[in-house]
Protein backbone atom coordinates (compact mmCIF):
# COMPACT_ATOMS: atom_id res chain seq x y z
CA UNK A 1 0.00 0.00 0.00
CA UNK A 2 1.54 3.29 -1.10
CA UNK A 3 0.23 7.29 -0.96
CA UNK A 4 1.00 10.50 0.11
CA UNK A 5 0.86 9.54 3.88
CA UNK A 6 3.02 6.40 3.37
CA UNK A 7 5.39 8.36 1.74
CA UNK A 8 5.77 10.85 4.59
CA UNK A 9 6.43 8.86 6.93
CA UNK A 10 8.74 7.01 5.06
CA UNK A 11 10.72 9.75 4.78
CA UNK A 12 11.53 9.64 8.43
CA UNK A 13 13.54 6.81 8.20
CA UNK A 14 15.34 8.49 5.55
CA UNK A 15 16.03 11.53 6.72
CA UNK A 16 17.65 9.67 9.83
CA UNK A 17 20.45 7.60 7.24
CA UNK A 18 23.09 6.81 7.30
CA UNK A 19 22.31 5.03 9.94
CA UNK A 20 25.17 3.82 12.73
CA UNK A 21 26.28 0.30 13.06
CA UNK A 22 24.24 0.03 16.65
CA UNK A 23 21.07 1.61 14.54
CA UNK A 24 21.44 -1.13 11.90
CA UNK A 25 21.86 -3.74 14.18
CA UNK A 26 18.53 -2.72 16.25
CA UNK A 27 16.09 -2.55 12.73
CA UNK A 28 17.44 -6.23 11.85
CA UNK A 29 16.27 -7.20 15.00
CA UNK A 30 12.95 -5.31 15.39
CA UNK A 31 10.94 -8.66 14.80
CA UNK A 32 12.61 -10.34 17.69
CA UNK A 33 11.26 -8.64 20.69
CA UNK A 34 14.17 -9.65 23.76
CA UNK A 35 16.62 -6.75 23.99
CA UNK A 36 19.23 -5.89 21.30
CA UNK A 37 22.98 -6.74 23.14
CA UNK A 38 25.05 -3.86 21.76
CA UNK A 39 28.70 -4.72 22.16
CA UNK A 40 28.32 -7.00 25.73
CA UNK A 41 25.53 -5.34 26.66
CA UNK A 42 26.85 -3.58 29.79
CA UNK A 43 26.42 0.43 29.86
CA UNK A 44 29.21 2.09 27.96
CA UNK A 45 31.81 3.29 29.70
CA UNK A 46 33.03 5.45 26.35
CA UNK A 47 31.62 6.65 23.19
CA UNK A 48 31.81 3.15 21.09
CA UNK A 49 30.75 3.58 17.51
CA UNK A 50 29.69 0.37 17.53
CA UNK A 51 26.76 1.33 20.30
CA UNK A 52 26.07 4.69 19.56
CA UNK A 53 22.68 5.36 18.92
CA UNK A 54 20.57 8.37 18.18
CA UNK A 55 18.06 10.18 20.07
CA UNK A 56 16.11 10.80 17.50
CA UNK A 57 16.02 7.25 15.92
CA UNK A 58 15.14 5.59 19.06
CA UNK A 59 11.87 8.39 19.09
CA UNK A 60 10.97 7.08 15.57
CA UNK A 61 10.82 3.50 16.93
CA UNK A 62 9.17 4.35 20.23
CA UNK A 63 6.47 6.28 18.02
CA UNK A 64 6.14 3.61 15.96
CA UNK A 65 7.94 3.43 12.92
CA UNK A 66 6.46 2.77 9.41
CA UNK A 67 5.30 -0.30 7.82
CA UNK A 68 8.95 -1.14 6.99
CA UNK A 69 10.40 -0.65 10.34
CA UNK A 70 7.47 -1.45 12.55
CA UNK A 71 9.02 -2.49 16.55
CA UNK A 72 7.86 -5.84 18.29
CA UNK A 73 4.45 -6.22 20.14
CA UNK A 74 6.91 -5.55 23.22
CA UNK A 75 8.26 -2.27 22.18
CA UNK A 76 11.64 -0.66 21.98
CA UNK A 77 14.57 -2.70 23.59
CA UNK A 78 18.21 -2.02 23.76
CA UNK A 79 21.14 -2.54 25.97
CA UNK A 80 24.66 -1.42 26.37
CA UNK A 81 23.58 1.32 24.06
CA UNK A 82 24.63 4.89 24.21
CA UNK A 83 22.25 7.62 23.24
CA UNK A 84 23.12 11.00 21.87
CA UNK A 85 20.78 13.42 21.72
CA UNK A 86 17.94 14.72 23.69
CA UNK A 87 15.06 11.85 23.65
CA UNK A 88 12.26 14.27 23.18
CA UNK A 89 8.83 12.21 23.68
CA UNK A 90 7.18 15.19 25.67
CA UNK A 91 3.08 14.48 25.28
CA UNK A 92 3.49 11.02 23.23
CA UNK A 93 1.18 8.42 23.07
CA UNK A 94 2.93 5.24 23.40
CA UNK A 95 1.10 2.10 23.37
CA UNK A 96 4.71 -0.34 23.59
CA UNK A 97 7.40 -0.71 26.84
CA UNK A 98 9.99 1.14 26.75
CA UNK A 99 12.68 -0.20 27.32
CA UNK A 100 16.74 1.12 27.01
CA UNK A 101 18.32 -0.81 30.20
CA UNK A 102 22.26 -0.23 30.57
CA UNK A 103 22.48 2.56 28.59
CA UNK A 104 24.74 6.20 29.04
CA UNK A 105 22.51 9.06 27.79
CA UNK A 106 24.54 12.05 27.20
CA UNK A 107 21.69 14.31 27.58
CA UNK A 108 18.24 14.28 29.49
CA UNK A 109 15.12 12.43 28.10
CA UNK A 110 11.59 14.56 28.45
CA UNK A 111 8.87 12.37 28.84
CA UNK A 112 6.39 15.47 30.11
CA UNK A 113 2.85 14.37 29.64
CA UNK A 114 3.76 11.67 28.19
CA UNK A 115 1.09 8.48 28.29
CA UNK A 116 3.13 4.90 28.35
CA UNK A 117 3.01 1.22 29.62
CA UNK A 118 6.13 0.79 31.29
CA UNK A 119 9.47 2.73 31.26
CA UNK A 120 12.45 0.44 31.80
CA UNK A 121 15.48 2.20 32.57
CA UNK A 122 17.63 -0.15 34.94
CA UNK A 123 21.06 -0.08 35.01
CA UNK A 124 21.69 3.25 32.48
CA UNK A 125 23.42 6.69 32.96
CA UNK A 126 21.58 9.71 32.87
CA UNK A 127 21.91 13.39 33.74
CA UNK A 128 18.70 13.68 34.93
CA UNK A 129 15.00 13.09 34.21
CA UNK A 130 12.00 15.37 33.13
CA UNK A 131 8.86 13.28 33.71
CA UNK A 132 6.35 15.69 34.76
CA UNK A 133 2.82 14.48 34.86
CA UNK A 134 3.33 11.51 32.86
CA UNK A 135 0.88 8.29 33.05
CA UNK A 136 2.39 5.19 33.43
CA UNK A 137 -0.33 2.27 32.46
CA UNK A 138 2.26 -0.11 33.83
CA UNK A 139 5.45 0.39 36.32
CA UNK A 140 8.54 3.26 35.94
CA UNK A 141 11.91 1.26 37.00
CA UNK A 142 15.55 2.52 37.50
CA UNK A 143 17.24 -0.05 39.19
CA UNK A 144 20.91 0.25 39.66
CA UNK A 145 20.61 3.74 37.63
CA UNK A 146 22.88 6.40 37.74
CA UNK A 147 21.29 9.96 37.82
CA UNK A 148 23.68 12.26 38.09
CA UNK A 149 20.74 15.47 37.78
CA UNK A 150 17.51 16.19 38.96
CA UNK A 151 14.69 13.56 38.66
CA UNK A 152 11.43 15.41 37.93
CA UNK A 153 8.16 12.94 38.36
CA UNK A 154 5.39 15.77 39.73
CA UNK A 155 2.12 14.44 39.44
CA UNK A 156 2.95 11.96 37.54
CA UNK A 157 0.09 8.76 37.30
CA UNK A 158 1.74 5.44 37.69
CA UNK A 159 -0.92 2.20 37.62
CA UNK A 160 2.47 -0.06 38.76
CA UNK A 161 5.51 0.62 40.99
CA UNK A 162 8.06 2.85 41.18
CA UNK A 163 11.12 0.82 41.49
CA UNK A 164 14.44 2.76 42.16
CA UNK A 165 15.88 -0.32 43.69
CA UNK A 166 19.59 0.25 43.75
CA UNK A 167 19.57 3.56 42.07
CA UNK A 168 22.27 6.55 42.91
CA UNK A 169 20.94 9.79 42.69
CA UNK A 170 22.98 12.98 42.51
CA UNK A 171 22.10 16.79 42.06
CA UNK A 172 24.18 19.89 42.30
CA UNK A 173 20.98 21.44 43.08
CA UNK A 174 19.42 21.10 46.37
CA UNK A 175 16.39 18.50 44.59
CA UNK A 176 17.61 15.24 43.11
CA UNK A 177 14.24 13.15 43.42
CA UNK A 178 11.22 14.75 42.90
CA UNK A 179 7.69 13.53 43.26
CA UNK A 180 5.36 15.91 44.32
CA UNK A 181 2.20 14.87 43.96
CA UNK A 182 2.93 11.43 42.39
CA UNK A 183 -0.04 8.75 42.37
CA UNK A 184 1.60 5.19 42.86
CA UNK A 185 1.22 1.98 43.44
CA UNK A 186 4.22 1.59 45.35
CA UNK A 187 8.22 3.20 45.54
CA UNK A 188 10.92 1.20 46.23
CA UNK A 189 13.89 2.84 47.10
CA UNK A 190 15.79 -0.46 48.82
CA UNK A 191 19.91 -0.02 48.64
CA UNK A 192 19.79 3.56 46.88
CA UNK A 193 21.81 6.30 47.34
CA UNK A 194 20.00 10.29 46.94
CA UNK A 195 22.82 13.16 47.02
CA UNK A 196 20.44 15.55 47.79
CA UNK A 197 16.54 16.24 48.77
CA UNK A 198 14.13 13.60 47.87
CA UNK A 199 10.96 15.52 47.87
CA UNK A 200 7.12 13.36 47.68
CA UNK A 201 4.94 16.19 48.89
CA UNK A 202 1.41 15.61 48.61
CA UNK A 203 2.46 12.49 47.20
CA UNK A 204 -0.67 9.04 47.10
CA UNK A 205 1.25 6.02 47.58
CA UNK A 206 -1.29 3.07 47.34
CA UNK A 207 1.18 0.26 48.62
CA UNK A 208 4.61 0.15 50.27
CA UNK A 209 7.37 3.24 50.46
CA UNK A 210 9.88 0.82 51.27
CA UNK A 211 13.45 2.87 52.23
CA UNK A 212 15.27 -0.82 53.43
CA UNK A 213 18.98 0.19 53.47
CA UNK A 214 18.93 3.22 51.43
CA UNK A 215 21.20 6.29 52.62
CA UNK A 216 19.49 9.76 51.79
CA UNK A 217 21.75 12.77 52.28
CA UNK A 218 21.17 16.50 52.37
CA UNK A 219 22.98 17.56 55.72
CA UNK A 220 22.09 21.51 54.85
CA UNK A 221 17.51 20.80 54.76
CA UNK A 222 15.34 17.88 54.27
CA UNK A 223 16.71 14.76 53.39
CA UNK A 224 13.09 13.27 52.65
CA UNK A 225 10.17 15.56 52.42
CA UNK A 226 6.79 13.58 52.93
CA UNK A 227 4.56 16.92 54.30
CA UNK A 228 1.41 15.67 53.62
CA UNK A 229 2.07 12.15 51.91
CA UNK A 230 -0.49 9.40 51.97
CA UNK A 231 1.53 5.95 52.72
CA UNK A 232 -1.56 3.08 52.10
CA UNK A 233 0.88 0.29 53.20
CA UNK A 234 4.22 0.41 55.08
CA UNK A 235 6.79 3.35 55.45
CA UNK A 236 9.97 1.20 55.58
CA UNK A 237 13.03 2.77 57.27
CA UNK A 238 15.33 -0.20 58.27
CA UNK A 239 18.03 -2.46 57.53
CA UNK A 240 21.00 0.09 57.63
CA UNK A 241 19.05 3.10 55.99
CA UNK A 242 20.45 6.21 56.70
CA UNK A 243 18.82 9.72 56.69
CA UNK A 244 21.69 12.36 56.75
CA UNK A 245 19.55 15.64 57.11
CA UNK A 246 15.90 16.26 58.33
CA UNK A 247 13.07 13.62 57.76
CA UNK A 248 9.81 15.57 57.07
CA UNK A 249 6.55 13.39 58.17
CA UNK A 250 4.77 16.72 58.76
CA UNK A 251 0.72 16.11 58.28
CA UNK A 252 1.70 12.40 56.89
CA UNK A 253 -0.79 9.71 56.92
CA UNK A 254 1.10 6.25 56.98
CA UNK A 255 -0.46 2.48 57.65
CA UNK A 256 2.38 0.54 59.15
CA UNK A 257 5.86 2.19 60.20
CA UNK A 258 8.67 -0.20 60.42
CA UNK A 259 11.98 1.46 61.76
CA UNK A 260 14.81 0.37 64.01
CA UNK A 261 16.72 2.84 66.11
CA UNK A 262 20.10 2.83 63.80
CA UNK A 263 17.85 4.30 60.98
CA UNK A 264 16.59 7.05 62.96
CA UNK A 265 17.71 10.96 61.76
CA UNK A 266 19.71 12.79 64.09
CA UNK A 267 18.44 14.85 66.64
CA UNK A 268 17.19 18.02 65.51
CA UNK A 269 16.48 16.12 62.33
CA UNK A 270 12.68 14.57 62.59
CA UNK A 271 9.49 16.45 62.16
CA UNK A 272 6.50 14.60 62.96
CA UNK A 273 3.95 16.74 63.59
CA UNK A 274 0.77 15.91 62.48
CA UNK A 275 1.79 12.93 61.41
CA UNK A 276 -0.65 9.82 61.63
CA UNK A 277 0.36 6.23 61.68
CA UNK A 278 -2.04 2.76 63.12
CA UNK A 279 0.80 0.75 64.42
CA UNK A 280 4.57 0.38 65.11
CA UNK A 281 6.19 -2.93 63.79
CA UNK A 282 9.47 -4.09 64.01
CA UNK A 283 11.33 -1.25 65.94
CA UNK A 284 11.00 -0.42 69.50
CA UNK A 285 7.83 -0.84 71.55
CA UNK A 286 8.66 0.30 74.68
CA UNK A 287 7.51 4.20 75.91
CA UNK A 288 11.27 5.03 77.35
CA UNK A 289 12.69 4.41 73.58
CA UNK A 290 9.88 6.09 71.92
CA UNK A 291 10.49 8.78 73.98
CA UNK A 292 14.28 9.02 72.69
CA UNK A 293 12.53 8.94 68.96
CA UNK A 294 10.41 12.09 69.72
CA UNK A 295 13.04 13.39 71.22
CA UNK A 296 14.82 14.08 67.84
CA UNK A 297 12.48 16.44 67.15
CA UNK A 298 13.74 20.25 67.61
CA UNK A 299 10.60 22.41 67.18
CA UNK A 300 12.39 25.37 67.98
CA UNK A 301 14.53 24.92 64.80
CA UNK A 302 11.18 25.54 62.85
CA UNK A 303 10.10 28.48 64.66
CA UNK A 304 7.79 26.85 66.94
CA UNK A 305 7.91 25.90 70.50
CA UNK A 306 6.44 22.51 71.22
CA UNK A 307 4.20 19.75 69.09
CA UNK A 308 1.79 18.48 71.25
CA UNK A 309 0.20 15.98 68.78
CA UNK A 310 3.40 13.68 68.14
CA UNK A 311 3.21 12.57 72.14
CA UNK A 312 -0.34 12.34 71.62
CA UNK A 313 -0.35 9.91 68.49
CA UNK A 314 1.93 7.97 69.80
CA UNK A 315 0.11 7.52 73.46
CA UNK A 316 -2.46 6.35 71.21
CA UNK A 317 -1.09 3.86 69.25
CA UNK A 318 0.12 2.09 72.49
CA UNK A 319 -2.77 1.93 73.86
CA UNK A 320 -4.49 0.40 70.31
CA UNK A 321 -1.71 -2.35 70.95
CA UNK A 322 -2.36 -2.79 74.51
CA UNK A 323 0.61 -0.80 76.20
CA UNK A 324 -1.83 0.94 78.46
CA UNK A 325 1.21 2.14 80.70
CA UNK A 326 3.37 3.08 77.44
CA UNK A 327 0.70 5.43 76.29
CA UNK A 328 0.01 6.97 80.22
CA UNK A 329 4.23 7.49 80.43
CA UNK A 330 4.00 9.08 76.52
CA UNK A 331 1.04 11.25 78.31
CA UNK A 332 2.94 12.40 81.61
CA UNK A 333 6.23 13.67 79.20
CA UNK A 334 4.00 15.02 77.20
CA UNK A 335 2.23 17.56 79.70
CA UNK A 336 5.90 18.08 81.16
CA UNK A 337 7.42 19.50 78.23
CA UNK A 338 3.88 20.84 77.05
CA UNK A 339 3.83 22.82 80.38
CA UNK A 340 7.53 23.76 80.35
CA UNK A 341 7.03 25.63 77.05
CA UNK A 342 4.01 27.67 78.90
CA UNK A 343 6.26 28.70 81.22
CA UNK A 344 9.50 29.92 78.76
CA UNK A 345 6.38 31.77 76.81
CA UNK A 346 5.46 33.69 80.53
CA UNK A 347 7.51 36.89 80.90
CA UNK A 348 6.63 37.79 84.55
CA UNK A 349 9.52 35.86 86.51
CA UNK A 350 6.60 35.45 89.55
CA UNK A 351 4.06 33.89 87.47
CA UNK A 352 7.01 31.63 85.94
CA UNK A 353 8.19 30.71 89.83
CA UNK A 354 3.74 30.40 90.79
CA UNK A 355 3.60 27.90 87.26
CA UNK A 356 6.85 25.95 88.13
CA UNK A 357 5.51 24.91 91.61
CA UNK A 358 2.30 24.01 90.25
CA UNK A 359 3.48 21.95 87.30
CA UNK A 360 5.63 20.00 89.81
CA UNK A 361 3.26 19.76 92.06
CA UNK A 362 0.73 18.50 89.80
CA UNK A 363 3.57 15.97 88.59
CA UNK A 364 4.32 14.18 91.35
CA UNK A 365 1.21 13.76 93.06
CA UNK A 366 -1.02 13.10 89.60
CA UNK A 367 1.26 12.46 86.91
CA UNK A 368 -0.32 15.65 85.52
CA UNK A 369 -3.74 13.68 85.31
CA UNK A 370 -2.56 10.82 83.62
CA UNK A 371 -1.70 8.66 86.86
CA UNK A 372 -4.51 10.03 88.98
CA UNK A 373 -3.71 6.74 91.37
CA UNK A 374 -0.46 8.30 92.03
CA UNK A 375 -2.52 10.74 94.83
CA UNK A 376 -4.26 7.37 96.54
CA UNK A 377 -0.16 6.94 97.13
CA UNK A 378 0.32 9.91 98.71
CA UNK A 379 -2.19 9.80 101.12
CA UNK A 380 -1.72 6.44 102.30
CA UNK A 381 1.76 7.69 102.95
CA UNK A 382 0.96 10.68 104.67
CA UNK A 383 -1.53 8.04 106.75
CA UNK A 384 1.02 6.00 107.60
CA UNK A 385 3.32 8.55 108.40
CA UNK A 386 0.71 10.24 110.81
CA UNK A 387 0.20 6.68 112.36
CA UNK A 388 3.69 6.94 113.46
CA UNK A 389 3.79 10.46 114.54
CA UNK A 390 0.86 10.19 116.40
CA UNK A 391 1.83 6.72 118.13
CA UNK A 392 4.98 7.71 119.01
CA UNK A 393 3.27 11.05 120.80
CA UNK A 394 0.89 8.47 122.86
CA UNK A 395 3.89 6.76 123.93
CA UNK A 396 5.25 9.83 125.24
CA UNK A 397 2.05 10.93 127.10
CA UNK A 398 1.41 13.71 124.34
CA UNK A 399 -2.23 12.43 123.47
CA UNK A 400 -4.72 14.16 125.59
CA UNK A 401 -8.82 14.06 126.06
CA UNK A 402 -10.36 16.81 123.90
CA UNK A 403 -13.02 17.04 126.66
CA UNK A 404 -12.81 19.22 129.99
CA UNK A 405 -15.46 17.02 131.43
CA UNK A 406 -12.87 14.00 130.74
CA UNK A 407 -9.48 16.27 132.16
CA UNK A 408 -11.35 16.75 135.28
CA UNK A 409 -12.57 13.74 136.21
CA UNK A 410 -10.46 11.35 138.93
CA UNK A 411 -10.20 8.42 136.23
CA UNK A 412 -8.08 10.79 134.15
CA UNK A 413 -6.16 12.45 136.88
CA UNK A 414 -4.87 9.16 138.42
CA UNK A 415 -4.15 8.08 135.52
CA UNK A 416 -6.22 4.89 134.94
CA UNK A 417 -10.00 3.96 134.31
CA UNK A 418 -11.17 0.78 136.26
CA UNK A 419 -13.05 -1.76 133.62
CA UNK A 420 -16.92 -1.53 133.74
CA UNK A 421 -16.58 1.55 136.07
CA UNK A 422 -19.71 3.96 135.31
CA UNK A 423 -18.40 7.32 134.95
CA UNK A 424 -17.79 9.64 132.15
CA UNK A 425 -14.41 9.04 131.65
CA UNK A 426 -15.05 5.37 131.11
CA UNK A 427 -17.16 5.56 127.77
CA UNK A 428 -14.28 7.85 126.16
CA UNK A 429 -13.83 6.75 123.05
CA UNK A 430 -9.90 4.77 123.42
CA UNK A 431 -7.28 6.39 121.20
CA UNK A 432 -6.16 4.53 118.67
CA UNK A 433 -3.09 5.87 115.96
CA UNK A 434 -4.79 4.32 112.60
CA UNK A 435 -8.52 5.69 113.03
CA UNK A 436 -6.97 9.01 114.42
CA UNK A 437 -4.38 9.24 111.11
CA UNK A 438 -7.33 8.69 108.96
CA UNK A 439 -9.43 10.90 110.85
CA UNK A 440 -6.88 13.38 110.27
CA UNK A 441 -6.20 12.86 106.97
CA UNK A 442 -9.29 13.07 105.61
CA UNK A 443 -11.47 15.71 106.07
CA UNK A 444 -14.76 14.15 104.62
CA UNK A 445 -14.58 11.83 107.05
CA UNK A 446 -16.36 11.40 110.49
CA UNK A 447 -14.40 8.68 112.86
CA UNK A 448 -14.50 11.12 116.04
CA UNK A 449 -11.17 10.59 117.24
CA UNK A 450 -9.86 14.33 116.79
CA UNK A 451 -13.24 14.91 118.34
CA UNK A 452 -12.48 13.06 121.38
CA UNK A 453 -8.64 13.64 121.08
CA UNK A 454 -5.59 15.69 120.69
CA UNK A 455 -1.82 16.10 121.24
CA UNK A 456 -1.09 18.07 124.30
CA UNK A 457 1.59 21.01 123.56
CA UNK A 458 2.49 20.94 127.34
CA UNK A 459 3.32 17.52 126.88
CA UNK A 460 7.66 16.54 125.45
CA UNK A 461 6.76 16.24 121.96
CA UNK A 462 3.25 17.63 122.27
CA UNK A 463 3.98 20.31 120.33
CA UNK A 464 5.30 18.62 117.31
CA UNK A 465 2.61 16.42 117.16
CA UNK A 466 0.27 19.74 117.04
CA UNK A 467 1.66 21.40 114.41
CA UNK A 468 2.13 17.46 112.07
CA UNK A 469 -1.90 17.18 113.02
CA UNK A 470 -2.30 20.52 111.17
CA UNK A 471 0.05 20.21 108.61
CA UNK A 472 -1.74 16.75 108.03
CA UNK A 473 -5.13 18.16 108.10
CA UNK A 474 -3.80 20.39 105.05
CA UNK A 475 -2.48 18.12 103.19
CA UNK A 476 -5.62 15.78 103.43
CA UNK A 477 -7.41 18.33 102.22
CA UNK A 478 -4.83 19.38 98.96
CA UNK A 479 -4.75 15.29 98.38
CA UNK A 480 -8.16 15.04 97.92
CA UNK A 481 -9.15 17.92 95.91
CA UNK A 482 -6.50 16.63 93.63
CA UNK A 483 -7.16 13.29 93.57
CA UNK A 484 -10.50 14.47 92.95
CA UNK A 485 -8.88 17.07 89.77
CA UNK A 486 -7.16 14.16 88.99
CA UNK A 487 -9.62 11.60 88.42
CA UNK A 488 -11.64 13.89 86.23
CA UNK A 489 -8.97 15.03 83.79
CA UNK A 490 -9.64 18.83 85.18
CA UNK A 491 -5.53 19.60 85.57
CA UNK A 492 -4.89 18.07 81.67
CA UNK A 493 -3.63 20.11 79.17
CA UNK A 494 -5.89 20.90 76.29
Amino acid sequence: MTGPHTGAVRSAIDRLRPLTPAEERIVADLGVGEFDRLGDGRRPETDDPSRHVRAAFLRFLILGGDEEHRPHEKGVRVSGGWISGVLDLEGARISRDIGLKDCRFDAVPVLRYAVIDNLLLDGSSLPGLQMERLEARGGVSLKGAELRGEVQLSGSRIGGNLSLDGASFSCDGRAALVADGIDVRSVELRGASVAGETRMTSARISGDLDLTGARLSYPDGEALHLNRTVVGGGLFLRGGAQINGALDLTGASIDTLHDDEASWPASGDLLLNRCLYNALIGGPMDARRRLKWLARQSPGRWGEDFWPQPYEQLAHVFSEMGHDEDARTVLVEKERLQRGARRARTKNPLWRFLLRAKDRLLGVTLGYGHKPLLSLGWLLLFWSLGVAVFAFAQSQSAIKPNSPVVLRSSEWTMCGVPRGAQHEASSFPAFNAWMYSLDTLFPVLEIGQKDYWRPDPAKPWGSFAMGYFYFQAVVGWALSLLAIAGFSGLVRSR
